[in-house]
Order: C-alpha cells, then structure tokens, then sequence
C-alpha cells in the first residue's frame, strides 16, 4: 500500500526498501485474536527459505511466549496473505508462495481463543 505524504512537494529516502535488506525480505506475521501481541512480527527471512522454517524456527521466538503456542494445530490454523485466504506449502520458499517483502501474513486459531477467552 503506498503512502502518499501531507505536501505534494515532500522529498524523503524510503529506508526500507529491498536493497536495503541484504538479501533478506521483511514478512509481517500477526496472530488474530490474540491480544498479547498488539501488532504483527516484522521478520528478515531470506526469501528462499521455505514456509516451514518460517513456523518453526523464526516464529516461535517471538510467539512462543504466549503460553497457546504450543497447543496450536497447525492443521486447523487459517491463515492469510496480504488480506487474501492463504493455505501455506510447507516446503516451498516464501517467494514461490507469493510471499513478498513487506507482506503480512496473519493467522487465526479457531480452538485457542487466548488469555481466558480474551480473543473471542
């Protein structure tokens, strides 16, 4: 989504752009409904790397606080992409999923509902 500045004359360098990454993309990763995370993860993740890693190495240092982590079945986990119904391949890269820098991956895990029910 592109941002349009206040003044129609307003100069500014976008920081963060791919080339600015390394080779790395940034993915947003927001869990729905629960509310001990006010906003989705910002990860750099290689491109290449394949959804799996992104679940089970990268995710769960940040996720893995909430006490429902563990319990997730990832089978029943809906997911979206860029607002849009996704179904992940685990063993396909980001990229080749349509996973691109600075798209937001959200999920939703209908049987955990949160903190004693906070995400309802």
């Amino acid at each position: 989504m592109p941002v349009h500045a206040m003044t129609p004359d307003y100069k500014g360098e976008v920081l963060d752009r791919l080339e600015n990454f390394h080779g790395n993309q940034v993915v947003y990763v927001g869990w729905d409904h629960h509310l001990m995370f006010c906003a989705a993860f910002a990860y750099p993740v290689p491109p290449e790397m394949p959804f799996t890693a992104l679940l089970n190495e990268v995710m769960p240092d940040a996720f893995g606080m909430h006490g429902e982590f563990e319990k997730i079945n990832w089978e029943k986990t809906e997911w979206l992409l860029d607002g849009q119904p996704f179904i992940p391949q685990l063993d396909v890269s980001l990229a080749d999923q349509g996973i691109a820098h600075k798209s937001l991956l959200r999920f939703q895990t209908p049987e955990l509902t949160g903190y004693q029910g906070a995400g309802v």
